[in-house]
């Protein structure tokens, strides 16, 4: 029998996310209903974002990439 790993990745709530971009929570979610950032749905329905995605993201729009 072989031995599975698992692995969790770290889920952040809207209002992380929109701390760490300094933005409103509505905003991630109209960057996510936009698909500028992936979202999970928990099994009640609230979204959560991947925190290497959102890592990724913040330090693309430092650079001077887009986020929205």
């Amino acid at each position: 029998m072989s031995k599975q790993h698992v692995t969790f990745e770290e889920l952040l709530t809207p209002a992380e996310v929109a701390t760490m971009f300094r933005v409103d929570p509505k905003t991630v979610t109209r960057w996510a209903r936009e698909g500028k950032l992936n979202s999970v749905r928990t099994l009640g329905g609230h979204r959560r974002y991947r925190r290497a995605e959102v890592t990724a993201l913040l330090q693309n729009s430092e650079h001077g990439g887009p986020v929205s």
